[in-house]
Formats: C-alpha cells, sequence, structure tokens
C-alpha cells in the first residue's frame, strides 16, 4: 500500500511521492523505533534498581494482510506449511555480525581497553605462533589472508568461537537484544553494550499473496528449542499433531506444553 492519499504533513506528499514510501515502511518504522525506546526504558529502570540483565526480543504484528517479524538476537520465527518451512528471522550472533562489529573496534579502539584484538583467527593463537604465517580477517574483509603473528595478535579475540560457541568479548552470544547497559567482561571495566545493536531486523511477509490454511502456524521460540531441534524437526511435529486435535480449541498452546 503506497502513502499517497494518506493523511501526512503538508510538506510530506512530494518527498513521500519521490521516495516511494509505502504504508509498510511505517510499520517497520515503528517497530525499530519501539525495540529502541524499549531499550532505553529498560536502562533507566535497571540503573534505577541497581539490577543487571538482558533479553533477546522477538516480535510478530499482523496488520493489513501482511505479517511482520521483528528480531533482534538468536530468537527465530519460522512458517509451516504442508509442504514449506520458511524462515521468517535471522539470527544475530557476534559471528554473523562479525563486520559491524569489528568495524566498530576500528573506529574506538578505546572499547577494547587494549584487552582484546578485533582481528579474527581460526584459532587461538600462542607465544609459538610468533613471527608465522596465520589466516586472518579484518572489518574491511569478507575473504580470508594471511599476516606475520605479531605479539599484539595473542590477546584475546573480540570474537571467538563458531556457531553456537562464538563468544563477543568471550561473554555474550548474541549480538542484538535489549537490556545489558551495565554489563561488563568478567574482572575488567570492559562494557558490552556499545557492541549491542537492540535495532531488530524486520521481516515482511504478504499473507494474502499465499493462501494461508488453519494449519498453516507460525513458530516463534528461543535457543532453547533451536538449540535442540531443527526448523524441519519442529515443522514435523507440528504437522503430526495438529491434524489428529482439530476439535480442541487449544491444540496450538497444549502442543508445546509440559511433556512436548
Amino acid at each position: 500500500m503506497h502513502l499517497s492519499g494518506h493523511c501526512v504533513c503538508p510538506s510530506d506528499p512530494q518527498f513521500v511521492e519521490e521516495k516511494g514510501i509505502r504504508a509498510e515502511d511505517l510499520v517497520i518504522g515503528a517497530l525499530e523505533s519501539a525495540f529502541q525506546e524499549c531499550d532505553e526504558v529498560i536502562g533507566r529502570e535497571l540503573e534505577a534498581s541497581g539490577q543487571v540483565g538482558g533479553c533477546t526480543a522477538l516480535v510478530a504484528v499482523s496488520l493489513q494482510g501482511k505479517l511482520y517479524v521483528a528480531n533482534a538476537g538468536d530468537s527465530r520465527a519460522i512458517l509451516v506449511r504442508k509442504d514449506e518451512v520458511r524462515p521468517l528471522s535471522s539470527e544475530f550472533t557476534p559471528e554473523t555480525e562479525r563486520q559491524r562489529i569489528q568495524q566498530l573496534a576500528f573506529v574506538y579502539p578505546e572499547l577494547l581497553a587494549g584487552e582484546f584484538t578485533r582481528l579474527e583467527f581460526p584459532r587461538r593463537l600462542k607465544g609459538d605462533d610468533l613471527g608465522q604465517k596465520v589466516l586472518f580477517r579484518d572489518h574491511h574483509m569478507r575473504g580470508w589472508s594471511y599476516k606475520c603473528v605479531e605479539k599484539s595478535d595473542l590477546k584475546y579475540p573480540l570474537i571467538h568461537g563458531q556457531g553456537r560457541q562464538a563468544r563477543l568479548l568471550g561473554t555474550l552470544a548474541v549480538s542484538r537484544g535489549l537490556g545489558d547497559h551495565q554489563l561488563r567482561v568478567l574482572d575488567t571495566n570492559i562494557h558490552l553494550k556499545p557492541f549491542l545493536l537492540s535495532v531488530p531486523q524486520v521481516t515482511v511477509l504478504d499473507v494474502d499473496q499465499l493462501e494461508l490454511q488453519e494449519e498453516d502456524v507460525v513458530v516463534m521460540a528461543t535457543d532453547g528449542l533451536w538449540d535442540v531441534l531443527s526448523n524441519e524437526q519442529v515443522a514435523r511435529l507440528v504437522r503430526s499433531f495438529l491434524p489428529g486435535n482439530r476439535e480442541d480449541p487449544h491444540r496450538y498452546c497444549r502442543f508445546w506444553g509440559p511433556g512436548w
């Protein structure tokens, strides 16, 4: 839906027309702003209470024939249909956002307090590696190159580990989320918040064009589920359960209840 004809400020119609701004762009912007404002509120309340903490966030909004899925962190949403499993979100981890995080450390090296190296290596380097050529990646690189190991390369990596084991500053497994304003690296004064984003990625699904059926469902869950089950495994469980419980009005929630 285009915004032409909708109520906008008198000075805006030409801009809206030139930029091709649609109604869904406003929904996306509202979700992005809501996540940011929520993070700020959490920060103020945690500071006032002296508490610490943080979380990932995954939100789905159904509006005017479209489904908006906003994700900040490593939670996940999928659409399960009879013959299809469609991912509706991407996971944000130190590994998937390596270049953004390294770029930040490049621009603001003081964030590492001289305790970490921003470079990525295939493994943790040791003293025996000094002077040897090893593979590395920096913020500007999608590929790999070689460099001679220097003393500064022996510091703990900004991002270390692979897959689900990847950690930011040896502490967090996610690179986006809400809260964690006071979180520091153990036994240091190094804050993690500068490297964390609260802004979500928003995926838009045109529901009207999909001709969804009653047993097509969206599954939203944290890594507590996805660490042990794949998208396909979850889809098989959903498909095997729902058809046999058509008369149960609680079937969508009961499936994931105690003992699943």
